[in-house]
């Protein structure tokens, strides 16, 4: 499951990365809401990698289980919020494209 997690997080940032390059993404003093986004999915991609390092300690028995739970946790909420916000993105643009014109 860890690993899917991973993939999930690196195809966001990913692409939060490849919009931001593009120049899609205005150019302001980080305001602006795609600079939130591209924020969000970096530190969400943070903390996997920040997971995938303690499970290895763990692995290698040289991490707490604290340690590893607390970890684990943080990268499950930082998922789901970035589940969430797809979510309603996605959401949004159906609602969009919905309207009357």
């Amino acid at each position: 499951m860890l690993s899917k997690v991973s993939s999930a997080v690196a195809a966001y940032t990913q692409a939060a990365e490849a919009l931001s390059k593009s120049g899609a993404a205005p150019k302001d003093d980080g305001s602006s809401f795609a600079s939130l986004i591209t924020g969000a999915l970096r530190d969400a991609g943070a903390t996997v990698a920040r997971v995938e390092a303690v499970s290895l300690q763990a692995v290698a028995n040289q991490a707490d289980l604290n340690e590893v739970v607390a970890a684990v946790t943080d990268a499950e909420v930082a998922l789901q919020s970035v589940i969430a916000v797809r979510d309603k993105v996605i959401q949004a643009y159906n609602d969009v494209i919905k309207m009357p014109i």
